[in-house]
């Protein structure tokens, strides 16, 4: 079996799915306004449908809330409490796009029933296919949202800038593709 790759000059018209072993759903939000606490989610899924304009092109995501991953047990236990997430009611986020331009991806974002737009910076990385023969796409993806948007307003007046944890969320998405067709 071989490694190497072989890059290919478009993004081609058709399904593709996120391959989650070479994909990661992160975020990172302030602590007492001192630090930066990073998570991430270990299982979601989705679909890319790229049309020939590619503008119009559509993307849909889910992400299982209950596999939060800061490497803190008790601090995951806590994010899928009804403090946070409230993952036993409300078990997945959704992404569903509303719009796809070169440089962003804007869609709607569901999190505690709570749905609110959100946009995010959107970098294309390219297409190669791999030693398998898979056609494989890669991008990058940036974003803010207000977690109090959704709902999660869970907080302490703690810290330099007045609270434990920050209203604002980084959104940060490596997510590689495999074509379906």
């Amino acid at each position: 079996m071989t490694t190497a790759t072989t890059e290919l000059t478009a993004l081609t018209a058709g399904t593709w799915k996120i391959d989650p072993a070479h994909s990661e759903i992160g975020f990172t939000v302030r602590h007492l306004g001192l630090s930066k606490v990073r998570g991430r989610f270990n299982t979601f899924s989705g679909t890319a449908t790229i049309a020939a304009d590619q503008t119009a092109s559509s993307v849909s995501a889910s992400i299982d809330l209950s596999s939060v991953d800061t490497n803190n047990e008790m601090r995951d236990g806590h994010l899928q409490s009804g403090d946070f997430f409230n993952a036993e009611t409300h078990p997945t986020m959704t992404f569903a796009s509303t719009g796809v331009t070169a440089n962003a991806l804007s869609g709607d974002l569901t999190i505690r029933g709570i749905t609110k737009p959100a946009t995010l910076d959107l970098s294309y990385n390219g297409v190669a296919v791999d030693g398998n023969e898979a056609t494989r796409a890669g991008f990058s993806a940036r974003g803010e949202i207000s977690r109090g948007d959704f709902g999660i307003e869970s907080n302490a007046p703690l810290g330099i800038d007045g609270m434990l944890v920050s209203d604002k969320v980084v959104i940060e998405l490596e997510i590689q593709l495999t074509s379906a067709g």
